[in-house]
């Protein structure tokens, strides 16, 4: 009999399984459970999207493309970097499509890292981080944010943890599960601490289009930044593209060359249908965005005046659709929490822990839902904190 415990890599055996992926997929095998627990957005791909497609489809292209991407969609990106940030990139030499943000982060990560370079990771945040860290050889570094900063990352925070061996900050903004975000005057004495240093900033801002009342910044926009910067973003989030699976990198030419050599032996290519009608959604999209945007506001308004109304303080998301409520008042861990209100109430969300230490203490609760859907939810928390607070007094 093999012992597999002896033949598996014991880095990857060392490596926790995504706390997200746990309660989802113990939701998925009850009865009448309400999911608030993926991000994954309601909303149908806007139809000129999937138009754009199909039209690939019927002149039977399904070939493999280019390794970087194919160029209409580079460009694009490169146009929409520049109209957004006016930063600009150049689509031969600076751009790699990848199949989602997640490839990106990860060839950013082994393109960069050699073992032992210690990447700073700031949390709460989301699950992968960590773990790709590790897979490159790194060692990652917690930086915690507190509420008392309203999540934020502060100069501060960083002194303390930047060694001799630093190699990268991850800044995760607008941030996954709390859903702050940094302006540019937060951004701008980070950007100080970081001149002259050798350190590389990974930015992932898949989230950067969907914020509330306040405009996404992004550090590239800072002087001497852009050199330093690895930019990733992607079309799951902002554009209801989750399972089209495709994402971008964009940084200076010498960083893209080589993680392109990853790519290409790892993946060789993003999906070609996928990419044609990327190039719609970053042209023709800009209304549809705005009104899933718009949803997206509503609900989060009611989270958070629900959860405030029942006594489980929120911290008052500016970007990304999630809350992030803390149960501390409850007497229950995150895991606790989650786990009781999904058995009792079959309400499925996401215990803080999941995201970090420092996430201990809340819960991630994603209202990339209907309103009917999060007004029942809300209905059966209500229910199960009624519950809690008789057996307190019992």
């Amino acid at each position: 009999m093999i012992d597999y415990s002896k033949v598996l890599s014991k880095k990857i055996q060392g490596i926790k399984p995504s706390g997200i992926r746990k309660f989802f997929d113990i939701a998925g095998t009850m009865e009448d459970v309400i999911s608030l627990g993926v991000g994954e957005p309601d909303f149908p791909t806007p139809w000129v999207i999937r138009k754009a497609a199909i039209k690939v489809l019927e002149r039977k292209q399904i070939i493999y493309g280019p390794n970087k991407g194919v160029m209409p969609l580079r460009k694009a990106i490169s146009d929409r970097i520049e109209q957004k940030h006016g930063v600009k990139y150049d689509p031969d030499k600076e751009i790699i499509v990848t199949v989602g943000g997640s490839e990106a982060i990860d060839l950013a990560l082994r393109g960069i890292l050699d073992p032992g370079d210690e990447v700073l990771v700031v949390e709460p945040c989301f699950v992968c981080y960590a773990p790709l860290v590790e897979l490159a050889g790194g060692v990652p570094v917690t930086v915690q944010t507190r509420i008392e900063n309203n999540f934020k990352l502060t100069v501060d925070d960083l002194k303390g943890k930047i060694t001799d061996r630093t190699k990268i900050l991850i800044l995760p903004f607008p941030n996954n599960p709390t859903g702050a975000i940094m302006t540019k005057e937060d951004l701008e004495p980070i950007a100080e601490l970081l001149r002259g240093t050798d350190i590389i900033v990974l930015t992932d801002e898949i989230y950067s289009e969907l914020t509330y009342g306040r405009k996404h910044f992004s550090i590239i926009e800072l002087e001497g930044m852009r050199e330093r910067t690895i930019y990733v973003n992607g079309f799951s989030k902002a554009y209801a593209m989750t399972g089209w699976r495709l994402g971008y990198v964009t940084a200076p030419a010498p960083i893209i060359t080589q993680i392109a050599k990853i790519h290409q032996y790892g993946i060789m290519c993003s999906p070609y249908i996928s990419q044609n009608a990327a190039v719609e959604a970053l042209t023709s999209c800009d209304s549809e965005i705005e009104k899933m945007t718009d949803e997206y506001n509503a609900r989060r308004r009611y989270l958070v005046n629900e959860f405030n109304r029942l006594g489980l303080t929120c911290f008052n998301p500016e970007g990304a659709f999630y809350v992030f409520p803390c149960i501390r008042s409850t007497g229950l861990t995150s895991e606790e929490f989650c786990e009781r209100l999904l058995y009792e109430e079959r309400v499925a969300a996401v215990p803080g822990s999941a995201f970090g230490e420092s996430g201990e203490g809340y819960m991630r609760i994603s209202y990339a839902y209907s309103l009917k859907h999060l007004m029942e939810a809300m209905s059966r928390i209500e229910k199960f904190l009624g519950k809690l607070e008789a057996e307190k007094n019992g």
